[in-house]
């Protein structure tokens, strides 16, 4: 293993603004499934030699991943995805666990548009670990357009990170059926109610609902076109089918996998969750306005 090397694993949108965020204060290395025109690229196994690496890879491939390419050397590890598993229903920290020691592991969190970050713009963001010494390994290597704080509460950055882009499509749908700002802003707020509410029943600490993790990185997604799941909810407002707009966007969009995740374990634990209970029934062809008729004739 070479020490105090750095590589990013993944190189979609995100991948490539970490990638260059981290490269202006020393040499990273970044690699992906495809070879990409990218300065220091290198193959799998020279990225995975790294001390320190920043993995961007999909929620819903990280754990078939990890069984058919890591092998733990003692590396350090710092999640760049966002999302719970449809099929099993784990959070990424605990996908991650069955390989890599809870305390070489760290979650990023916060708002930050990759389109912005590659420009250099300024951006907050939380490295959520159970151990410090790992953020205090990982934040020297960040620039000075990236400001970086550190938590200790992983799973409030998990459920945070995850149920914010469900709450974006259903934003988008809001703003694609033309409701207006009020009703946008009172499911943006009603939204982040209902994901402490979740995160709460797994040990999540209220304060991270109101900081970067939760609030900053909901209001920041949920109120963009420069968010996918955003404008996955703009499209399904449209009338058009998921798998059309997916093969639109050409991209991840973590929201929709992740709708089926939530609503999956709000079923099993008993938890009310009517915004992303809607959600993954307009994923499955509801129509948008019976969901809203049935939303506002909630009683809670």
């Amino acid at each position: 293993m070479t020490k105090n090397s750095i590589a990013v694993i993944g190189a979609g949108k995100w991948g490539q603004a970490l990638h260059f965020a981290l490269s202006q204060k020393q040499e990273c290395l970044i690699t992906s499934r495809t070879k990409k025109d990218i300065r220091n690229f290198v193959d799998l196994d020279t990225a995975l030699n790294c001390e320190y690496l920043v993995i961007a890879i999909p929620a819903q491939q990280i754990k078939q991943w990890l069984r058919d390419n890591f092998v733990y050397k003692n590396q350090k590890i710092l999640v760049a995805s966002k999302g719970i598993e449809a099929s099993s229903g784990q959070f990424l920290n605990e996908i991650y666990e069955e390989f890599v020691p809870s305390k070489n592991i760290g979650f990023i969190s916060g708002p930050s548009f990759a389109a912005e970050v590659i420009k250099g713009l300024p951006a907050a963001i939380v490295i959520n670990s159970k151990s410090k010494k790992l953020y205090n390994e990982f934040e020297p290597f960040f620039p000075n357009f990236l400001k970086v704080y550190y938590s200790k509460d992983v799973i409030g950055a998990e459920v945070s990170g995850a149920y914010k882009n469900v709450l974006a499509i259903a934003s988008g749908i809001c703003a694609g059926l033309n409701l207006g700002n009020n009703a946008r802003a009172s499911l943006i707020s009603r939204g982040l109610v209902e994901m402490q509410r979740f995160g709460k029943h797994f040990g999540a600490k209220k304060s991270s609902f109101i900081g970067l993790s939760g609030a900053g990185d909901l209001f920041l997604t949920a109120s963009s076109t420069l968010s996918r799941n955003y404008r996955v909810g703009l499209g399904l407002a449209q009338g058009k089918s998921i798998e059309e707009i997916l093969e639109e966007l050409g991209e991840v969009a973590e929201g929709v996998m992740t709708a089926e995740a939530i609503n999956k374990l709000s079923q099993k634990h008993q938890i009310y969750t009517p915004i992303a209970k809607e959600v993954k029934l307009i994923l499955d062809g509801k129509n948008p306005l019976d969901s809203l008729k049935d939303l506002l004739s909630s009683n809670q």
